[in-house]
């Protein structure tokens, strides 16, 4: 029996990207074992998925040599044939490069790269995300391009069944970072749109709740209601997959859709979709400035303030969406 190692321990949205990997490996060698490894709150996106036989976790917010070495004797211990690293740091490449796996495969920009068995290059244009990913496994016979998929269970659903009796829609007007967040105003215009149509629901984690509040506020209408921190990952996706359609920044939520092919919205402020991790539902729409900007994008993740102090990007964002 094949043993995999499958390595992302970036954001949410990298981790839902990396799980057509998992498919394509289940796929090409039926009863093997794949393992993967995630960053230490995501473990549970990856829930009653049946193709992963563990979720190893790293902790980065502990001691980082000593979590290394524990983590390191882990996987040396469980002597997998392939390790394939989806990350492109310098702490995930240290765990490959000294894995013990009979094969190493990752991307040419992780620093310890030099120690792979195979090096795929990675452009941040052309491609999407998945397909970068399944690029890593191309030599096993992955195909180019596979969904990504999460397994909400019954009792996700039963949880968030009653949030789904009347028409609705679902806002995510938070992000890691500012500069990939629609502005506040626009949020608040859109809610005051959709509210006419249907229920609205405002989506997110624990630390999103002020700025829902904030923008619901301001909307000053009783159909409104704050669910951020209230769902885990996959009671959110159970409610994002029934809703009437989804608004979403480019951030995690967006890759929720994509693995739930629940209908999307996706506003892109100073990142663009060229950069590779646009939506993925069949029904899915992007909207962005038509503004021709010299300082668009700038950077790959956006800054926690407008670098030129306007948020061109962002204010000029078109509010003729599907609803």
């Amino acid at each position: 029996m094949k043993k995999f190692l499958v390595i992302q321990t970036a954001f949410l949205g990298d981790v839902i990207l990396a799980t057509p990997v998992v498919s394509e490996l289940a796929r090409l060698f039926p009863g093997c074992s794949i393992d993967i490894l995630v960053r230490k709150g995501n473990e549970t996106l990856l829930s009653n998925n049946q193709k992963i036989n563990e979720v190893l976790v790293l902790d980065k917010k502990a001691p980082k040599f000593s979590t290394l070495v524990l983590l390191l004797k882990k996987i040396r211990a469980n002597r997998y044939d392939e390790v394939i690293n989806l990350h492109r740091f310098a702490s995930t490449g240290i765990l490959t490069a000294f894995s013990g796996a009979k094969h190493k495969v990752g991307f040419d920009k992780n620093p310890f790269s030099f120690a792979y068995s195979i090096k795929i290059k990675h452009k941040l244009t052309g491609e999407h995300e998945v397909q970068r990913n399944l690029a890593c496994i191309a030599h096993l016979g992955a195909v180019s391009m596979v969904n990504p998929e999460l397994f909400p269970s019954e009792i996700d659903f039963q949880k968030v069944k009653p949030f789904m009796e009347e028409k609705y829609y679902c806002l995510a007007p938070a992000s890691v970072w500012f500069t990939k967040q629609l502005p506040l105003s626009k949020w608040i215009e859109l809610a005051r749109i959709l509210s006419s149509m249907g229920k609205v629901y405002f989506i997110g984690g624990p630390g999103d709740r002020g700025l829902c509040d904030s923008i619901i506020e301001k909307v000053e209408c009783d159909n409104c209601e704050n669910v951020a921190g209230n769902f885990s990952f996959l009671e959110s996706a159970v409610l994002m997959q029934n809703a009437q359609r989804n608004y979403v920044n480019d951030s995690g939520p967006m890759h929720i859709c994509s693995a739930m092919n629940a209908a999307t919205t996706a506003f892109y402020c100073s990142t663009i979709p060229s950069f590779g991790f646009g939506p993925l539902a069949d029904d899915a729409e992007i909207k962005e400035t038509n503004l021709d900007l010299s300082c668009r994008p700038c950077g790959l993740h956006g800054f926690k303030t407008c670098p030129k102090s306007h948020f061109n990007c962002g204010n000029s964002v078109n509010l003729n969406v599907k609803f």
